[in-house]
């Protein structure tokens, strides 16, 4: 089984890549699913959701252009939130291991994670030393997707697409997933780009994934 997983900020574009990916990957007749993150792995994401709708009182739901939101969760920064987020984000690392566990012993061909456990590493403050020496060891607790993209982009353009967040938030969060893309290795930064453009750049490293690794698949 393959593991791909999706990262980026808000309105970067990461649910047309998964769409393209998967009806790609289902046309050349290999078995998908796509796992996402906050429905899937998060423990106890009902509850968290609700108690940051409570507490931070911000906007529930998705963003667009013609009904712009203001929303309070993991733009908040607040040393006993940041806290708490290491205990759930910890949880949430050992939860993944297991779902990978599970999904590995059905007979699913390519897995695409819309997000992964980067996403949430990247709510935190990780210019402080403290907080990238967490963040590694998380990463070393999860399994290592096969493929793992970050799909880059300009958050002003991200912003116009998904407002929901403030610009400032957008700008440090951009930054953070570029520091994880290092400190995890193996991870592609899809520069900001046309979606037909960033399609081909998702296939090719996908392609050579399966080129060197010990995959027979058969792409189309």
């Amino acid at each position: 089984m393959m593991i791909v997983s999706f990262s980026g900020i808000d309105g970067a574009g990461k649910s047309t890549q998964i769409e393209e990916l998967e009806l790609w990957l289902r046309q050349s007749g290999l078995r998908t699913r796509i796992v996402t993150f906050w429905d899937d792995v998060v423990v106890f994401s009902r509850v968290r959701e609700f108690m940051s709708l409570r507490v931070f009182r911000g906007d529930q739901g998705v963003g667009s252009p013609e009904k712009p939101l203001i929303r309070r969760d993991k733009n908040v920064t607040a040393w006993p939130v940041t806290v708490l987020r290491l205990f759930f984000y910890l949880a949430d690392a050992l939860n993944l291991h297991w779902t990978i566990h599970r999904l590995k012993a059905g007979k699913t061909e390519v897995v695409i994670f819309d997000r992964y456990i980067h996403d949430e590493l990247a709510n935190l403050p990780l210019n402080r030393a403290v907080i990238r020496a967490f963040a590694w060891v998380v990463l070393k607790l999860v399994p290592k997707p096969d493929v793992s993209y970050v799909i880059d982009a300009d958050p002003l353009r991200a912003l116009a697409r998904k407002p929901e967040y403030p610009i400032e938030f957008l700008c440090r969060n951009r930054d953070a997933y570029l520091m994880l893309a290092k400190l995890a290795e193996d991870v592609t930064v899809i520069a900001p780009g046309s979606i037909d453009r960033t399609q081909r750049k998702i296939r090719q490293k996908l392609l050579r994934q399966l080129w060197t690794g010990s995959s027979t698949y058969a792409i189309g």
